[in-house]
């Protein structure tokens, strides 16, 4: 591994993305810091969630402010603002053009090419997730009960209610779009196939999953929660249904924290709630480590490509490694 860049920023780090440009830490204190140098102060208040810009240049980010925020190292404009809200979850679309946000029980849409385009779709409970389909037309929804489902650019539309009992906190939709998943406050995962809404569960987790990552063009689905990376089998028609999950890096002194890999390659890397980050290849499964130091737990973990990782932890403490060959 190739020596690599630190940082110590004043506040926990939220989110990492990858900009296009550089990696861009999305901080507590409403800050963005980039690893290029650049700071910009973007909220008045914690950065929840954060996402690439759907044209790929630049960031949008949710605070506790009630403001969603286009960002980039020269500054950030406001794109919406929800009086007495919290911004607690973004989803980005390159394909539709489309920013959808979460405020409460409101999922608010907004397109990029046409300014006064607006969506606002009402759940009976808070929404906690959102994520959009590869080609950005449909949004799927977490809340309490299920996912809900909804067509980004149609105003008056009820929703496709997946439903399994519990309180639904992440989703994301499988490459090919074939398979949704949810992480739920139980630590347990639940899916359907979105063919026939078949469902299926996925438990056997000692902690929450706070972190999901599709790699390998979807053929594996990447989860925090245990104490190794646990790994899901998405091959097929029938993805992971009736199949086992394999885990990687098993350690039962640390917990798998977060959670990032190549969505078209087999890069894995892992954050450990002890402050330790490792990295592997699928097809070797040798475990390269990133981050041997233990101390303040990972809070965000983003791979960019084939070869660079950014990783931040919860007292500020961040990096950017680019890797040798797994």
């Amino acid at each position: 591994m190739q020596a690599g860049m630190r940082f110590s920023f004043d506040a926990y780090v939220t989110d990492i993305l990858f900009d296009g440009r550089s990696a861009a830490f999305a901080l507590g204190d409403g800050t963005l810091a980039w690893d290029s140098g650049e700071r910009i102060e973007a909220h008045d208040g914690v950065i929840l969630c954060a996402a690439a810009h759907p044209t790929g240049d630049g960031l949008v980010t949710g605070g506790d402010d009630g403001r969603v925020m286009v960002a980039r190292p020269e500054g950030a404009e406001e794109l919406a603002r929800i009086k007495g809200r919290w911004i607690d979850s973004l989803a980005t679309a390159a394909d539709s053009g489309l920013i959808a946000f979460s405020a409460g029980k409101d999922v608010h849409v907004r397109e990029v090419r046409d300014a006064a385009f607006a969506r606002t779709f009402t759940h009976e409970k808070s929404v906690a997730g959102l994520a959009f389909d590869a080609k950005g037309r449909r949004l799927a929804a977490a809340t309490y009960g299920g996912v809900a489902l909804w067509y980004g650019r149609i105003a008056d539309q009820k929703p496709v209610m997946l439903r399994w009992a519990g309180s639904h906190i992440g989703v994301a939709f499988s490459p090919d779009a074939k398979f949704l998943v949810s992480s739920m406050q139980e630590s347990a995962l639940h899916g359907w196939r979105m063919a026939d809404a078949k469902d299926m569960r996925m438990g056997g987790y000692p902690s929450k999953i706070k972190s999901l990552a599709f790699l390998e063009n979807g053929l594996w689905l990447a989860t925090s929660g245990a104490q190794g990376v646990v790994l899901w089998p998405f091959s097929g028609a029938q993805g992971p249904m009736g199949k086992q999950a394999m885990e990687i890096g098993y350690d039962p002194a640390s917990m798998v924290a977060r959670v990032a890999g190549s969505p078209k390659g087999t890069l894995l890397a892992a954050g450990l709630d002890d402050g330790r980050v490792w990295a592997c290849d699928l097809n070797s499964q040798r475990i390269e480590v990133i981050k041997a130091d233990k101390g303040p737990a990972i809070t965000a973990l983003a791979v960019l490509g084939s070869d660079k990782l950014a990783w931040g932890d919860e007292a500020g403490g961040a990096g950017v490694e680019t890797l040798s060959t797994l």
